[in-house]
């Protein structure tokens, strides 16, 4: 499928029609709007619009593409994916690439109270300080979130909000596939995750588009119990598509508390250690016998 016509095609099929003044009746059989009412409502020809939405319209003025968005009821995020849908043949955006800098690195280190990591636009993520390692009990490079959320920790695992946390991945990785067609590793881990998860099947057909922003992030750590925290997305610059992502919690809150006591418990047992929690939960044995929860791979 197209993924212009896919999302214009999903798009209309969201309008009510007798909210844009178009009467309907038990016999109607289309769900939203045709295309030649969106032709209609937008000022446009029923073929242009059709053309458009095969992808075969060149050069749509931006005054057409706001008469379309604002019948669709397009949000700000939606309407740039239009407008980047129907000009990415003109002109493919590069996927961008490179290493993070040494001194981003040791932005990390500077923040000890909360997690921080560095994650680009395929949601792999590229580096981590030592609180992220032990709240993902793992290390950071060679993580993606995408597999980790979709394929590793589904529904009743790390992600205490896990059905929101899938609708954006999905969200953002449509938003990525549009602004960066050409890329292959991007196409590779979208195909691997409708491959195997039929619930990125599903969300994936809805051809959503999300853009990551700040917001609650709540995590169900097997050792410290519920974390719920505040994370803040910084892009950085040079277009690099990455993002320091910061996730603090509030003051005085059980949060704190938690992210103190994993910090604690971890003291010593290496950032980057591929057994980190295990080391922590015979830590937290010793120290706390009574509050440990059962460990096992569903909680």
């Amino acid at each position: 499928m197209d993924d212009l016509a896919g999302f214009l095609r999903t798009r209309r099929s969201r309008v009510d029609p007798a909210a844009v003044g178009i009467p309907t009746d038990s016999r109607r059989r289309v769900e939203g709007l045709r295309r030649e009412e969106v032709a209609h409502l937008s000022g446009v020809s029923v073929d242009y619009y059709v053309r458009l939405e095969q992808g075969r319209a060149t050069q749509p003025s931006e005054q057409v593409l706001d008469a379309i968005a604002r019948v669709l009821g397009l949000d700000e995020t939606e309407r740039g994916h239009l407008y980047r849908l129907t000009r990415q043949r003109r002109r493919r955006a590069k996927a961008p690439g490179g290493r993070v800098r040494t001194e981003l690195l040791r932005v990390l280190d500077l923040v000890a109270d909360a997690p921080a990591l560095i994650m680009d636009y395929r949601l792999d993520v590229l580096a981590g300080n030592r609180l992220a390692v032990l709240l993902y009990g793992r290390p950071m490079p060679g993580l993606n979130t995408a597999r980790h959320i979709f394929l590793e920790e589904a529904e009743r695992g790390l992600y205490a909000d896990w059905e929101k946390c899938t609708l954006d991945v999905v969200g953002h990785l449509r938003l990525a596939a549009g602004k960066y067609p050409g890329d292959p590793r991007l196409a590779s881990l979208i195909g691997e995750l409708a491959m195997r998860s039929e619930r990125f099947r599903r969300l994936w057909a809805r051809a959503d588009v999300r853009a990551r922003t700040h917001g609650r992030k709540a995590y169900r750590h097997p050792l410290v119990g519920l974390l719920e925290l505040h994370q803040e997305n910084f892009a950085l610059p040079d277009e690099s598509g990455m993002e320091l992502l910061v996730l603090s919690a509030a003051p005085d809150s059980p949060a704190e508390d938690g992210l103190r006591l994993l910090a604690g418990l971890g003291a010593g047992s290496g950032d980057a250690h591929p057994t980190v929690n295990a080391q922590i939960r015979e830590q937290l044995n010793d120290a706390h016998p009574p509050e440990v929860p059962p460990a096992c791979g569903r909680c």
